[in-house]
């Protein structure tokens, strides 16, 4: 069996953070691991309080996951402070990790800022340079390239500013657009589109935890990054469409559509 760690925050409600990735990863058949950096009080409405991890714990963690049973990828999401990016980081190095992905959880579905500003810079020096792919969505993507994000003209400009430093991908998710939901994969000048069928549901909270907790589980499942990526963005359309519909906000995914009866990604079955 193949094994994935999730690096990032819990979410009390369920719907992203681990418990999104784990679901996840099982939902694809691979063992799930985690190393926590914040517990969130969090539901549909919004997020109402984090206590975060000392960066020594969350080194501990990472020590416990290697050196026993070592992933064959990893997904980074929420990371708050300087102090556990660097950590992460270090360890990252230590332990020569394979298939990274950083979603870099910037803010929350429900607009809640999940990462302090002077954190941003150390992110990009110190982690994002470690990254197989990296997954910000649009709002995220402004944050990394400086400017606002209106067009897919604009995505391919964004793509280019975040990724030039980089040696791994940047997927840049076009899903806060208006017009289209269709997805950017850039590397190395190279551009790819994915084009993206727009769901009409309004339940979407955790979904960037769970395109890159998908596509963390592909890689390490052995496909290459383009299919992982294609791979990823089936499931979680798949997942939307299944129409799940908990709690007062925007409510999260049915990560278990596929091992319902009777399910495909076409037409998800019922629990």
């Amino acid at each position: 069996m193949k094994k994935v760690v999730t690096i990032a925050g819990s979410d009390s409600s369920g719907g992203a953070g681990i418990q999104a990735d784990i679901k996840t990863m099982m939902a694809h058949g691979v063992y799930a691991m985690s190393a926590i950096t914040a517990l969130t009080a969090q539901n549909t409405t919004g997020v109402y309080d984090v206590l975060e991890a000392t960066p020594e714990f969350v080194g501990e963690q990472m020590d416990c996951i290697f050196n026993d049973i070592r992933p064959d990828a990893v997904k980074i999401g929420m990371v708050s402070n300087i102090g556990i990016i660097e950590k992460i980081a270090e360890k990252l190095e230590e332990h020569g990790a394979e298939n990274i992905v950083v979603d870099p959880v910037m803010v929350s579905t429900s607009g809640c800022a999940l990462m302090s500003p002077d954190a941003q810079e150390t992110l990009v020096k110190k982690l994002l340079p470690l990254a197989d792919i990296i997954t910000p969505n649009i709002p995220e993507a402004e944050c990394l390239c400086g400017f606002e994000i209106k067009s897919t003209e604009d995505m391919v400009r964004a793509a280019e500013v975040i990724g030039k430093n980089l040696k791994g991908c940047v997927l840049i998710k076009g899903g806060h657009l208006t017009e289209t939901a269709d997805d950017l994969l850039y590397h190395q000048g190279e551009l790819l589109w994915y084009r993206g069928e727009r769901v009409d549901n309004p339940n979407t909270h955790g979904t960037g935890c769970t395109l890159s907790s998908a596509i963390a589980s592909n890689l390490a499942l052995g496909y290459d990054m383009k299919t992982s990526v294609k791979n990823a963005k089936d499931y979680i359309t798949g997942a939307l469409k299944d129409g799940l519909d908990l709690g007062k906000g925007s409510g999260p995914l049915n990560h278990a559509y596929r091992i319902c009866p009777n399910s495909t990604d076409e037409n998800p079955g019922e629990c």
